[in-house]
C-alpha cells in the first residue's frame, strides 16, 4: 500500500513564476499533495525573489537566477529538517514567489481637511494629494508582516493600508519641515522630500520601500483662501499705510455703492443711504488723491490751505469697524491698526 501512495504522488521538478502583470505582490507556488525533488530547478527572474517555508517558519530566500536544490542551497531548510547528509528523498515546502518591480501611480490624498498649526494663520485645516510609488524590498518581513499564508497578495489588497500610512505622517512632515503653509503650497518638492522622510522608516516595518513621492497639490478651505487673498493683495502695495488704505478703498467702493443703491449692505446699515454716499465719495477723493503722479504738491497745497473737516465721525467709526476686522483676521498687526487709529482720530479733534 506505502508503495502505491508513492506510485501516485506527483514530483515537483521546476518551480517558477511567471507573472501576469495584474499588480500581483505575493504568490504562493500551487503544491497541492505534491512534494519537491531533490535536485529540482528553482528559476527566480529578475525583479522576483522566492520564499522557502517549512511548517510556518520561514527558511531559505532567494534572488534573481537559477538554482538546484540541495543542501548547499537550502542551508536553513536542511537545518530544519535535520537533514545531516544529501538529502535523496523528496520533501514538502511551502514556496511563495514575491514581485520586487516598483509599483507605479499610486495615489494619495486627504478625504477630509485635516488640520495643522501655521505660525501666520494659526489653526489651518487643509487638503492635499499626490502620488507615490513602492517596491517590496524585504520579502521575508512582508511574508510575516503582511501577505502571510495567501495564495495571492495584490497591490490593492495593500492600498488602503499605505495611504493611512501617509495621511498619519502629513501633519509630522509639515512640523518637521519648520515651513509656514505660504511656503509649503509654493514649495511642493520640499512638502514631499519631508513627507517621504517621515514614511521611509514606516514603509520599511512592513517590508516595503518607498521609491518617491509627490505631493500635487495643497489648498485650503474655502473662507481661509479668501482672507489669503487678500493678504497678497496687501502684499502687491507693500507696508505702506497711505496704500494700504488705497487698496481697501478701491475695494470697498463698490460694497459701499451697493448700499447706497439697495438700501442695504456696510454703508446701509452703519449710516444709511446718505452716509453711504458721502463716504464712498470721500474714499473716492482719497484713491485718486493717493494714485495722482502729483499727489505729493496737491498734499503740500493742502496743508498751507485752512484745515476743513472731510470726515465726519460716523465715517471715522466704520473706518476703524474694517479696520478691526483686518486686524481679527490677521492682515493688519495689531501695531498697524494702533497707528491707523491714533491718525484718524485727530481728524475728530
Amino acid at each position: 500500500m506505502a508503495l502505491m501512495d508513492f506510485i501516485k504522488k506527483q514530483f515537483i521538478d521546476i518551480i517558477q513564476w511567471t507573472e501576469s502583470g495584474d499588480g500581483t505582490l505575493a504568490w504562493r507556488f500551487p503544491m497541492a499533495e505534491m512534494e519537491i525533488q531533490n535536485g529540482a530547478s528553482l528559476t527566480v527572474r529578475e525583479s522576483q525573489m522566492a520564499v522557502f517555508v517549512n511548517e510556518g517558519q520561514v527558511a531559505d530566500v532567494f534572488g534573481p537566477g537559477m538554482y538546484k536544490l540541495t543542501t548547499q542551497t537550502l542551508p536553513v531548510l536542511t537545518y530544519l529538517k535535520n537533514w545531516d547528509k544529501l538529502f535523496e528523498s523528496p520533501f514538502k515546502s511551502d514556496v511563495y514567489f514575491f514581485s520586487t518591480r516598483q509599483q507605479v501611480d499610486q495615489k494619495w490624498g486627504t478625504p477630509q481637511p485635516i488640520t495643522i498649526r501655521d505660525k501666520d494663520f494659526g489653526a489651518v485645516r487643509l487638503r492635499a494629494f499626490g502620488n507615490y510609488s513602492f517596491r517590496i524590498g524585504d520579502p521575508k518581513l512582508f511574508h510575516t508582516e503582511i501577505s502571510g499564508t495567501r495564495d495571492i497578495y495584490s497591490v490593492a489588497d495593500l492600498d488602503g493600508q499605505l495611504r493611512g500610512l501617509v495621511l498619519q505622517n502629513i501633519s509630522n512632515a509639515i512640523a518637521s519641515s519648520g515651513l509656514p503653509f505660504l511656503d509649503l503650497a509654493a514649495n511642493q518638492i520640499q512638502f514631499a522630500t519631508a513627507l517621504a522622510t517621515q514614511l521611509v522608516p514606516e514603509f520599511e516595518k512592513i517590508g516595503i520601500k518607498l521609491e518617491n513621492i509627490t505631493v500635487q497639490n495643497v489648498s485650503l478651505p474655502e473662507e481661509l483662501q479668501k482672507i489669503l487673498d487678500q493678504k497678497i493683495g496687501m502684499g502687491m502695495v507693500g507696508n505702506d499705510m497711505g496704500k494700504f488704505m488705497q487698496y481697501q478703498t478701491a475695494q470697498a467702493i463698490p460694497k459701499f455703492a451697493e448700499g447706497a443703491a439697495g438700501g442695504s449692505g456696510i454703508a446701509g446699515d452703519a449710516m444709511g443711504l446718505g452716509a453711504g454716499v458721502a463716504l464712498g465719495q470721500v474714499l473716492a477723493q482719497n484713491l485718486a488723491q493717493g494714485l495722482s503722479p502729483n499727489a505729493a504738491a496737491q498734499a503740500a497745497a493742502t496743508t498751507q490751505q485752512p484745515a476743513v473737516a472731510v470726515v465726519s465721525a460716523a465715517d471715522v467709526m466704520t473706518t476703524l469697524e474694517k479696520l478691526g476686522e483686518l486686524k481679527t483676521k490677521g492682515i493688519l498687526t495689531q501695531e498697524e491698526f494702533d497707528a491707523k487709529k491714533a491718525e484718524l482720530l485727530k481728524k475728530l479733534v
